[in-house]
């Protein structure tokens, strides 16, 4: 099945509810931003402060397919995800039928300290765009500081700037479960 196939009726159900994601993330997520939007790109910002070590957080980082929620991978299974955390190294996706799908490349891995990663992520892997995720980890008080920061930009018919309010809203999911992971052991259900 192509990707589109499988990505276009998350991506239509999350555009048509996107007025009511915007309410609910400035509502409940005040370390949420969107930075910047326009018809060719934006930038999402996501923060949280997580009670461990900023090696215990990086670890967890690079094992997503512990944290990452599997309603966002094209297979449904976030267990079928893969990361090779040097420079180069792909984050990847084994599909059930042998396939395969990279996600992002990475370009900087930093351990303990920043790991950025370059490519474009599920629907927007059939557009025209290319992403750029920075993960920025900071020791302070009892824990790390967590900071996402993610940009895209290209070209996708309609603009990119409505796509915006989901990417963070998605994005602050994400990094909510890999809080939860790291602090608990186990990532809220998908």
């Amino acid at each position: 099945m192509k990707p589109n196939a499988l990505y276009a009726p998350r991506l239509a159900h999350f555009a048509a509810g996107a007025a009511l994601a915007l309410a609910v993330i400035c509502a409940d997520r005040a370390s949420a931003e969107i930075t910047d939007s326009a018809p060719n790109g934006f930038s999402v910002g996501e923060n949280a402060h997580i009670a461990a070590p900023s090696d215990k957080v990086y670890a967890a980082l690079i094992a997503p397919q512990h944290w990452w929620s599997g309603k966002h991978t094209f297979s449904g299974n976030a267990a079928n995800l893969t990361f090779d955390a040097k420079a180069g190294g792909c984050w990847c996706e084994a599909m059930p039928d042998g396939g395969s799908v990279e996600h992002m490349t990475i370009v900087f891995a930093s351990p303990g300290k920043v790991l950025r990663l370059r490519g474009a992520m599920g629907p927007f892997q059939e557009m025209a765009t290319t992403t750029v995720m920075t993960w920025s980890l900071k020791p302070a008080g009892d824990g790390t500081d967590v900071t996402l920061v993610s940009s895209t930009g290209g070209y996708t018919k309609g603009g990119l700037q409505n796509l915006a309010p989901i990417v963070d809203h998605v994005f602050g999911e994400q990094l909510a479960r890999l809080k939860a992971y790291v602090e608990t052991g186990a990532a809220a259900p998908n």
